[in-house]
């Protein structure tokens, strides 16, 4: 059990807008309640171009940590004194960290999203080839930690700028890592869907019901792994396509949870307690 409130609590949230629904504070604060953390969680709804003073006040503050999201992940680089190298090759922070008086900006998003699909799943991505729709800020953490685990992936992207980009960083991942080659990842066509083990929808589509699929439900065939990071609803249109072909299907709730985990070491220094925190969002997870 957390201990009670007092002037010694460490705080952290996350920041972003809209930020009411997010289900980061039940993610840490069941974390914090499940080691006796002297810790509390909460949401700062902060919209565009508040990202920096979000930032100052977490130094003014003593505020321990800060998860970002949407619109913000762009902005806070600039407000950070340094950068992890994941945070500073994506051009994106997710979190932020303390380290004295320093904030420290990094980017979890890959990493738990190849921890999501191994816990999840079992899955090993070595040899694997995988198709990233969208070519934002998620689609390039997730490329660039696919490639960086030895998977091959192609982005297929309505704009070719953006797909080129991810493609890019992507390549330079991994270099960093040591894996493949300069041709583990390309851009493609849609038609590139046919043929991959893992198809991960990295773009808002799903989000409202009026929203066009991010592709043609023919694409998609049994035997394949179908991924949407989008996690509310929990099973949107390319996911019921998904499972109605016969693929294996996973939202975005578990990526949600690993990536806190590995804040939450950061902030406190302690193992995230998974399985006490997937309970909280509604996730069954082994060990």
């Amino acid at each position: 059990m957390r201990p009670a409130l007092s002037g010694d609590t460490k705080v952290a949230g996350v920041i972003g807008d809209p930020v009411r629904h997010s289900l980061s504070p039940a993610l840490h604060n069941a974390g914090f309640a499940h080691l006796g953390l002297d810790w509390a969680y909460v949401a700062f709804e902060v919209p565009a171009g508040g990202g920096a003073g979000a930032v100052a006040a977490m130094r003014a503050l003593g505020i321990d940590g800060l998860s970002v999201t949407m619109p913000l992940k762009a902005e806070v680089v600039e407000a950070c004194d340094e950068l992890s190298p994941a945070a500073a090759m994506l051009g994106a922070v997710n979190c932020v960290r303390r380290s004295g008086d320093r904030m420290i900006g990094e980017n979890t998003d890959g990493v738990g999203f190849v921890n999501s699909l191994r816990r999840q799943a079992g899955v090993e991505f070595a040899g694997m080839h995988a198709v990233v729709l969208g070519g934002g800020g998620a689609a390039r953490a997730v490329v660039a930690a696919l490639v960086s685990e030895g998977a091959s992936v192609t982005i297929v992207n309505r704009s070719m700028e953006s797909a080129v980009r991810a493609a890019e960083l992507g390549k330079a991942a991994a270099a960093a890592a040591g894996v493949g080659s300069s041709m583990s990842v390309m851009v493609g066509a849609p038609g590139a869907v046919r043929d991959a083990d893992l198809v991960v929808n990295a773009t808002p589509l799903g989000m409202n019901a009026a929203d066009p699929m991010p592709v043609a439900p023919e694409m998609l065939r049994r035997g394949q792994m179908a991924v949407d990071l989008i996690y509310m609803p929990a099973v949107t249109p390319f996911l019921e396509v998904a499972d109605e072909a016969g693929a294996q299907i996973l939202n975005g709730t578990g990526m949600l949870l690993f990536q806190a985990a590995e804040q939450f070491k950061m902030w406190t220094g302690r193992d995230a307690p998974v399985k006490a925190m997937g309970a909280a969002v509604g996730l069954d997870i082994a060990g």
